[in-house]
């Protein structure tokens, strides 16, 4: 039964493109306007930001006969998120909260351990791992929905292609002025 699920391409995409449609001008810039920081600094500024990001959109969820495990990439991990594991017995419930913008996310409980797992939301596959959850742990997962849906992600990478443009745009008028 081990299954595996990987963060959704859609929200990879989506993030890392724009986390590259709002720094890419940067470097330009600075060279045209004189700042104080180097085109050089930002170019491996950039790179490194690119690359945290990337080990952290690398989250994936594996799902065995023994529990949960939250895990990332080895090199990320030695540098940030560590992940985490839980065997199926150890969850006695799935709680709701609310976030700040409106939605909800859920944590497993486990009393043992006196502490509260956030349930990965952005994983491809959503519907089948809750599926899993629920009959490796007996709880009502029927109320259990993604944090976001497919179509924010797909309007969200539609305005990064346009600041991409705008990112064009603003590149060359920096270079041939």
């Amino acid at each position: 039964m081990p299954t595996t699920f990987n963060l959704s391409p859609i929200i990879r995409i989506t993030l890392l493109s724009l986390y590259f449609a709002l720094t890419l001008p940067m470097p330009f810039l600075a060279e045209v306007t004189n700042a104080p920081v180097t085109p050089e600094m930002l170019w491996v500024g950039i790179g490194l930001g690119g690359l945290f990001l990337s080990g952290a959109l690398s989250e994936k969820v594996c799902l065995d006969d023994d529990g949960i495990q939250v895990t990332y990439p080895q090199w990320f991990r030695w540098i940030s998120r560590k992940g985490w594991s839980l065997d199926w017995s150890e969850i006695a419930q799935l709680k709701m909260r609310t976030t700040g913008q409106g939605g909800f996310v859920y944590y497993f409980i486990t009393p043992e351990r006196d502490r509260a797992y956030l349930l990965p939301m952005r994983v491809a596959g959503f519907a089948k791992m809750v599926g899993i959850i629920e009959a490796q742990t007996q709880i009502d997962t029927s109320d259990v929905r993604p944090l976001s849906q497919p179509w924010m992600y797909l309007i969200l990478f539609g305005f990064t292609v346009l600041l991409f443009l705008v990112d064009i745009w603003a590149i060359a008028t920096a270079v041939y002025l």
